[in-house]
């Protein structure tokens, strides 16, 4: 069992949240040029929504642990519920016409989130188990 503490936890998932938009953002500019300036695309715009999300899950990662048999089991599935819930904003701005290719980015850079923090939670945090 290792003993990881809360900040070193959220640290990868963060970082590593946060990297992964950003090289998102630069494909989604080269792949489709008309999404250069998108309002969305700015750090500050998507970094602390992407940090307050993952700030969630690292804080659900230790409850899941202690509540379930099978933690990687139940937070996958969570991770797979809150990324379809958090692409519901996604399709209304779609469908308020901010442009498509622009929102596509927006919902793979929801994906990647959860692929990095998922990943790296079940992979660093420890699991503790209720008998010692």
């Amino acid at each position: 069992d290792r003993d990881v503490t809360g900040v070193q936890t959220c640290a990868l998932p963060i970082s590593g949240s946060l990297g992964v938009d950003a090289l998102l953002v630069v494909i989604g500019q080269a792949v489709f040029p008309s999404t250069k300036g998108y309002v969305h695309f700015q750090f500050s715009d998507y970094a602390k929504l992407t940090v307050i999300g993952v700030l969630i899950a690292c804080a659900a990662w230790p409850v899941v642990t202690r509540i379930s048999s099978d933690p990687r089991w139940l937070f996958f599935r969570l991770a797979i519920a809150v990324t379809l819930v958090l692409w519901l904003p996604d399709l209304w701005i779609l469908h308020l016409g901010q442009p498509v290719k622009a929102v596509l980015v927006l919902m793979l850079m929801h994906l990647a989130i959860a692929v990095v923090t998922y990943n790296s939670l079940v992979r660093i945090a420890a699991i503790r188990s209720a008998r010692h």
